[in-house]
Formats: C-alpha cells, structure tokens, sequence
C-alpha cells in the first residue's frame, strides 16, 4: 500500500533544514520502501517542506518512517501528513 507523507517547515528553519539534510537523505535511501521524495519549495527556490511517496503495510508503519526520519526528531517540520494514497497516473501519463 502506498502512503503520502507530506511536511512543511517552520518558518525560518532554512539552516536547520541544511544542517540536516545529509542524515535525512541517507534515511531516505537506505529504507527501500521510499518509492519517491523530494522537496517543496518557495518562490525563491529555497527548499520549505518535504513530500515522500512510501510503500507500508499499513498507516503505522508509515507514520513510524515519518516519525524516524532525522528531519522529524530535529523539530524541523509545523506540521506532518502521513494518508493513504493510490497511484492512478504514472509519469508517462498511462493510467493503471
């Protein structure tokens, strides 16, 4: 089953962000399950939230990775999603 996780930044929490990001992204790739991430951004091009795309058996299993993930215990997030989500479109534009 697939799983959106989406978070957003506090304000002001660029340098955090930064600070973080090596451990966060070897969080990433060494969990097999994450099957797309990437960041939001700002108009400025500034990297202000997070989106991950995760295969878990159930939603526990997700909030557990999003919980894990370094970004997460750093307080870098106001706010974490963690719903179910279905793939109806790939990115060649087929439907499934």
């Amino acid at each position: 089953m697939l799983f959106v996780i989406s978070s957003l930044d506090r304000k002001d929490a660029l340098e955090l962000r930064l600070a973080t990001r090596q451990a966060h992204l070897a969080y990433v790739r060494d969990n097999q399950s994450v099957r797309l991430g990437g960041p939001f951004l700002d108009e400025a091009g500034n990297m202000v939230g997070s989106l991950i795309v995760f295969e878990a058996d159930d939603l526990a299993q997700a909030q557990a990775f999003a919980e894990n993930d370094p970004y997460t215990k750093s307080g870098l997030f106001e706010s974490i999603s963690v719903r179910p989500w279905k793939s109806t479109i790939n990115a060649c534009g087929a439907e499934f």
